[in-house]
């Protein structure tokens, strides 16, 4: 969900190997006071970048001859876009269940997944969507376009759940250590321990969760606990 949008200007520029820097725009939803406060919870950031088109837009054409050759040759135009990143709340009833009636080929019970977007997340991406329009309008570029990718569940990147992490073996599968509660020689350190990543990358975090927990799980090694 976002928006992108075209340039004439730097037509003198261009360039080879790594393109020009991306765009980052942190949280600026519900946070700062009752006047930015929506009609949803949370927030979301944008990510972006600029680019210009290159020959494969000439593709579709099918053309040929010496015109075709020199379109070729000279490069497109400016293009930018950003793209929302928002967060999805943690709801009891967004889950993954094993499935013992329908086996893989391993004999291993299948994963049934049944999650989908609420309300709140639909009310945040229409948000997404007219920010990022308005923003490139406000900045000057022009043949501004809204876009919609029909997000669904399992289509992102970083996708948290299915392994929660709590005190309670009732209502989380892993301890504060990443530890499973019922197997505590295995540790889990992925996004399957986070209920959500708010709207910022979790690697990070994944990175101090991995560390904290090689450090538990040596310190019961050298207790004989595991």
């Amino acid at each position: 969900m976002g928006a992108s949008a075209g340039s004439d200007d730097f037509k003198d520029k261009y360039y080879t190997g790594r393109r020009n820097n991306g765009i980052y725009i942190p949280r600026f939803r519900n946070i700062g006071g009752e006047t930015n406060q929506k009609d949803f919870t949370r927030g979301y950031g944008y990510q972006g970048g600029g680019g210009r088109s290159d020959w494969t837009k000439q593709i579709a054409e099918m053309a040929y001859g010496a015109a075709f050759k020199e379109a070729t040759l000279k490069p497109g135009d400016w293009q930018i876009g950003l793209s929302g990143f928002g967060e999805i709340l943690p709801y009891q009833d967004n889950k993954m269940t094993l499935d013992y009636n329908k086996l893989d080929k391993w004999g291993l019970p299948t994963v049934t997944f049944d999650a989908t977007l609420k309300e709140n997340e639909l009310n945040m991406r229409k948000d997404m969507q007219q920010q990022a329009v308005e923003m490139l309008e406000n900045a000057g570029f022009r043949d501004v376009k809204g876009h919609d990718g029909d997000y669904a569940i399992g289509l992102g990147i970083h996708e948290m759940g299915t392994a929660r992490m709590g005190r309670d073996r009732k209502t989380s599968v892993l301890n504060e250590n990443n530890q499973l509660h019922d197997v505590p020689n295995v540790y889990v350190t992925d996004g399957s321990a986070m209920t959500s990543a708010g709207n910022v990358n979790p690697s990070l975090t994944y990175m101090a969760l991995t560390a904290r927990a090689a450090n538990h799980a040596v310190e019961e090694l050298k207790k004989m606990n595991i």
